[in-house]
């Protein structure tokens, strides 16, 4: 692993217990960093914290309360001195169903998580960068927000509107020392294939032409960069990560 300069920075990273997101965090201890880890599972979250090893504090948090998310982003700024850092990868599937039969519940659950909880988490950390004027804020879409994927549309949609916000948001705070991209990813094994049917995973590996899906640690490399202070230029932008897809 080539080691990037977080020594002295604290990141936040949403959905920071499995997956994704604790190999993010996994990458910035170990570059430096000081890291709060924001998810859901109280059991997962203090399993992750043992195992990352180096003091990281934690928020068990639901991310579509829009006022637990500023009460964790004013706890986290308290406890760690600031933040730097913002890595959204909290996030879920949905069910694998036609746009027509699509259960409405489902496809608002989608957007609560995907959509909204991030949107509240950009929302509540960006006061505590201005502070500093100072910040990096990864925001985790899909190449499925890109393409839009057959019995898929929440998320496809859902990862769109992801897009658009880190456009968005990147725009606004161009001006500052805030920058704000996001990764957009083909499939991943994580736990999120616990969501979906196996014809559609198969259907996702049949888009990549590297003929595999791709690790949590290749996306975690992407992400740490545009998350570290070398990441100067890049604002408002999308990254692929999909094996050619």
């Amino acid at each position: 692993m080539n080691r990037l300069d977080f020594e002295g920075r604290a990141a936040v990273v949403t959905g920071g217990a499995a997956g994704i997101g604790l190999a993010v965090a996994k990458r910035l201890v170990l570059s430096g960093a000081r890291v709060a880890l924001w998810d859901l599972d109280a059991k997962a979250l203090a399993a992750a914290a043992a195992g990352l090893g180096h003091g990281a504090f934690t928020q068990t948090l639901d991310v579509t309360d829009a006022h637990a998310v500023e009460r964790a982003a004013t706890a986290t700024s308290r406890e760690m001195g600031r933040v730097d850092v913002l890595v959204c990868s909290a996030g879920i599937a949905g069910p694998n169903r036609t746009t027509w039969e699509f259960p409405v519940d489902d496809w608002k659950r989608v957007f609560d998580i995907n959509v909204h909880g991030l949107f509240y988490c950009n929302r509540a950390v960006v006061p505590e960068m201005m502070k500093h004027d100072y910040g990096r804020i990864v925001n985790i879409a899909s190449v499925a927000g890109k393409e839009g994927n057959p019995n898929a549309s929440a998320y496809s949609a859902s990862k769109a509107a992801v897009i658009g916000l880190t456009k968005s948001l990147g725009k606004e705070l161009a001006k500052t020392g805030i920058r704000v991209n996001c990764v957009t990813p083909a499939a991943v094994r994580t736990a999120i294939f616990d969501q979906i049917t196996q014809q559609h995973i198969d259907f996702m590996l049949s888009k990549i032409p590297m003929g595999r899906f791709g690790t949590v640690d290749e996306i975690a490399a992407m992400v740490c960069w545009l998350a570290s202070e070398d990441c100067s230029f890049s604002t408002g932008a999308v990254f692929d990560l999909s094996g050619g897809r």
